[in-house]
């Protein structure tokens, strides 16, 4: 029991870090709204930045990082050479990043016309190539630093590697900041700053690696049992990655047939990346050297433990937020956005999209906690067929709505198709023996979360029509949804207490263990 509520701890102090770090990158998607809006810069620059973003979490935080972190782990369990294995895995993944990297920014014609063909004859084009090319080197650091933030991790250090992030973010505020005073062309000051936060969190996290005793050292990568080993379980990784990346592709395509579309899915999809990636960003990372650890070590009692109360806590954050993006989407889009270059029909847009994404928040973080069960076993394989089948259907779902509804078929698509992969990962998860099966205080829980989550969502609706008044002031607009937030907060705490979803012996026992 000590063991998972360290594992909760731990959860907690990634998570804490996301929550800072989203905060930032809420101040700074709100100053990219005022200052570029929904137009052809922000659409242009958004697949600028899009694409090495996409390759890094295929590459480096999908294929790589699942196939790596299970190993490094067991060695480290099993009082293995996990350095000498680290430092070939770094080598090998720099001079690949160099290639690819070189290549990327030769073919990015080609690439942005993948990423948003609707672009094709005008000015967006052009403008989304230029920015492509300044901006695709950032792959390079922010994949190394993926590398060295999964091995911090196997050692228990989440708060360094949870933390970085943060900086990015800090460094974007500035330069923006920098470029409305000194009359800079704000997109092109986007793209450039872009490569500088990918060298500043590589730096950072470098330094981080060192204090923990590993210093990477670029040598020309050894073609080891281990490291083909590391290959072969890649492969059916990547391919998991590039389902996930061709989804993307499919709602950035479906979407940059309507100007600003693009900018309405990324502004939306900031606003529920927030949840997102404060609980499942957090238990994902955690859970999987957590559930490597302890099946090297035989201990699938332990295993299952892990599994069942990293998923509780999951939901007891996830279930709520999911709720509240549904009930308030349109007082949170418009309080938060609608400024300047962002107008009233920018509001609309992106609020639907929202609750469309809030629909489908419980299962992006069931995934973040159904996938570790496998890849600590070395099974990449499975999450590949289940990624594929989901890929198709969120193909034809796009496409196929797109004529009837416009760009929210992406929405839908991306919500729907998320649903489908949690019910074939927990089908197939069945087989995986007893850590993977959910015991009794969970299936309890998760009833009455749910419970406690809908009677917040009834309070959340109340909250906004006798909050109206207040919001559609603007001198009171910010202080009416921070009361409505705190509302929303406070009947979920009552309720989830008064139904038994957590109790106060929980929260007592955590904090002893701090």
């Amino acid at each position: 029991m000590s063991s998972s509520r360290g594992m909760i701890r731990s959860i907690v102090t990634l998570g804490g870090w996301t929550l800072v770090s989203r905060g930032a990158g809420l101040v700074r998607e709100l100053m990219m709204a005022a200052y570029l809006g929904a137009g052809p810069v922000a659409d242009a620059f958004n697949v600028a930045f899009s694409l090495p973003n996409m390759f890094r979490r295929f590459f480096a935080e999908g294929a790589f990082n699942q196939a790596f972190v299970p190993l490094y782990a067991k060695k480290l369990e099993g009082g293995e050479d996990a350095e000498d294995f680290a430092q070939n895995a770094f080598s090998g993944m720099t001079a690949f990043l160099i290639v690819f990297s070189l290549i990327g920014t030769l073919i990015m014609p080609l690439l942005v016309w993948a990423m948003a063909a609707g672009f094709v004859g005008d000015g967006r084009f052009d403008m989304a190539v230029d920015f492509g090319r300044i901006t695709f080197c950032y792959i390079g650091f922010i994949s190394l630093f993926a590398l060295l933030s999964g091995i911090l991790n196997a050692h228990g250090h989440f708060a360094e590697a949870g933390a970085v992030p943060v900086l990015m973010n800090l460094v974007f505020i500035a330069a923006m900041f920098l470029a409305s005073r000194m009359g800079w062309d704000m997109g092109t000051t986007l793209a450039w700053t872009t490569p500088v936060t990918g060298a500043a969190q590589l730096a950072w996290t470098m330094y981080a690696a060192r204090r923990i005793g590993f210093i990477p050292r670029l040598r020309w990568p050894q073609l080891t049992p281990d490291f083909k080993r590391l290959m072969v379980n890649m492969g059916p990784a990547l391919l998991v990655g590039g389902v996930v990346q061709i989804n993307l592709l499919v709602s950035r395509q479906v979407a940059s047939g309507t100007e600003g579309a693009i900018s309405w899915l990324v502004y939306a999809d900031r606003l529920y990346q927030l949840p997102l990636g404060v609980v499942a960003i957090a238990v994902g990372t955690v859970l999987l050297p957590e559930l490597s650890r302890r099946l090297q070590a035989g201990d699938h009692a332990g295993g299952r433990e892990a599994f069942n109360r990293g998923t509780e806590f999951a939901l007891l954050l996830t279930l709520p937020a999911a709720v509240a993006l549904v009930v308030i989407a349109f007082p949170i889009t418009e309080v938060l956005y609608q400024r300047g270059a962002f107008g009233a029909e920018d509001t609309a847009a992106t609020a639907l999209a929202l609750a469309i994404y809030g629909l489908g928040l419980p299962a992006f973080v069931l995934q973040k906690a159904l996938q570790p069960l496998f890849y600590a076993r070395e099974d990449t394989r499975s999450p590949f067929r289940y990624a594929v089948w989901s890929m198709a259907i969120n193909a034809a779902l796009a496409f196929g709505l797109m004529p009837w509804i416009g760009f929210s078929a992406a929405a839908w698509a991306t919500t729907l198709s998320a649903w489908i992969m949690v019910v074939q990962l927990w089908w197939g998860a069945r087989r995986l023996g007893e850590e993977a099966r959910f015991d009794a205080r969970f299936l309890s829980r998760f009833w009455r979360i749910a419970a406690a989550s809908a009677l917040m969502g009834a309070a959340l609706w109340g909250g906004w029509s006798l909050l109206q008044p207040m919001l559609d002031a603007k001198a009171y607009r910010i202080l009416a949804l921070a009361l409505l937030i705190a509302l929303g907060m406070a009947s979920y705490a009552v309720a989830a207490f008064a139904l038994k979803a957590v109790r106060l012996a929980d929260l007592k026992a955590l904090r002893r263990q701090r």
